[in-house]
């Protein structure tokens, strides 16, 4: 199991997978909005995204979880 984190306060402003979604490293899953910035938070692994913890337009802080990926 791996946790996808946020590296910074911000909000969700794009979700880019769902539950059961396969994933590779380095892809975009989640992108965070931040001071007029967009963050792409990224996958650390390949894997299967197996629960989402966040929706957009909610608000997380630094070392939140995003995504769980197996």
């Amino acid at each position: 199991m791996e946790e996808i984190k946020a590296s910074m306060a911000g909000s969700v402003w794009k979700i880019n997978v769902s539950v059961g979604a396969e994933v590779v490293e380095a892809q975009d899953v989640v992108i965070l909005e931040s001071m007029k910035m967009e963050i792409p938070i990224s996958a650390v692994g390949n894997g299967v995204v197996t629960e989402l913890k966040v929706k957009e337009g909610d608000f997380v802080n630094e070392g939140d979880v995003l995504v769980i990926i197996e």
